[in-house]
């Protein structure tokens, strides 16, 4: 049996070759070096070189997550169960759909101290998308189409929602999520208010006032979603590689309205001006995407969901920035995504949905 190692120092050779053999993969590694790689907060991502002392080597590198090594941080993740989430998404729902993820060597978590480690390959030389700069339209169409081979194979499956660790929307959960907005709100503004533009401030106040916007309604679709999807989330491949984009971070999947998934990914994936002028089409290609699954969800409907949920970068900005570890990157992330979905409500003319609430 693999031990859960979930501090990355505690590695050494032999237990990176016990799991290249749970995965079925040949080697024996003589040595290793390991670097920190990526922008998240709320894990630490290491790539570990591997070397062999003898013929038929394993991979070359494999990329290890463990829980973060800030104490915040750290304690959020456990506090959220989002460090069980993931592995538990890896390791019972990742074959149930079709959007691009990396392959898993080895996983495990320690459901009461949230300790985990989750082994997976190396997406190098794939790059990692960037929250701050945005992307153009040809990764955004791609992103999109992604979004559609997670959300197809779960549409309206109640199935879903038999998996209770999953994050799911209910009365009481609601209730704690505007507790918590409501509480953070007040060191938010301390903090960012003057990053912020007045009118983006005040879509932000309003939202902590109207959280119900979330909430399910009978005739709402759902599925199964990734709840953070954004750049910093997804890797795209270069020319002849064989992922043109595969999606990683699944702390926050759950259940949910499948184009709130959306909504968030284009409201700050893409840079005021794009956005305007991309999200129909964005949105059309999503479509043209669950068309494959044969589900026929209506335009009228699609984009009023798209609108209602143009608050979800708002929310996720205002309560993370202030659960975890705070960074320069961190805050320039945070500010960008506040400001972007602030700014992404007023266009669409979505403040009628807190008005209504």
């Amino acid at each position: 049996m693999i031990p859960l190692i979930a501090n990355p120092e505690d590695v050494d050779a032999d237990w990176l070759s016990a799991v290249l053999a749970h995965a079925g993969l040949p080697g024996t590694v003589a040595g290793f070096s390991a670097e920190d790689i990526g922008t998240g907060q709320m894990g630490r991502n290491v790539r570990f070189r591997l070397s062999y002392g003898h013929a038929d080597p394993g991979p070359l590198r494999v990329v290890a997550k463990f829980p973060a090594s800030d104490p915040i941080s750290r304690q959020t993740g456990a506090a959220h169960n989002t460090y069980q989430r993931e592995i538990m998404f890896y390791d019972q729902l990742a074959a149930r759909v079709d959007i691009q993820v990396p392959d898993v060597l080895f996983c495990a978590v320690e459901p009461i101290s949230q300790d985990f480690v989750l082994v997976m390959e190396d997406l190098h030389p794939a790059q990692q998308g960037d929250q701050l700069a945005g992307c153009g339209i040809e990764h955004a169409q791609m992103a999109m189409r992604e979004l559609a081979r997670l959300h197809g194979p779960t549409w309206n499956d109640a199935a879903i929602r038999q998996h209770d660790w999953l994050s799911q929307p209910t009365p009481e959960g609601m209730q704690l999520l505007t507790d918590l907005y409501q509480g953070v709100w007040p060191g938010f503004v301390e903090r960012y208010a003057d990053r912020l533009a007045p009118e983006h401030l005040a879509v932000a106040e309003q939202l902590g006032e109207h959280l119900d916007v979330f909430a399910d309604s009978p005739d709402d679709p759902f599925a199964l979603i990734h709840g953070d999807y954004r750049l910093d989330n997804m890797m795209f491949g270069l020319d002849g590689e064989p992922y043109p984009l595969a999606v990683v971070d699944w702390q926050t999947v759950g259940t949910g309205h499948p184009v709130s998934d959306a909504s968030y990914f284009i409201g700050a994936g893409l840079l005021p001006d794009e956005r305007r002028r991309h999200e129909r089409t964005l949105m059309e290609t999503y479509r043209d995407g669950l068309d494959a699954y044969g589900i026929d969800y209506g335009w009228d409907a699609c984009w009023e969901a798209y609108r209602r949920f143009s608050f979800a970068g708002v929310r996720m900005a205002v309560i993370a920035s202030m659960i975890v570890v705070q960074t320069d990157r961190g805050d320039d992330m945070f500010m960008a995504m506040a400001s972007r979905h602030a700014q992404q409500a007023l266009d669409l003319d979505a403040m009628e949905f807190l008005a209504n609430g």
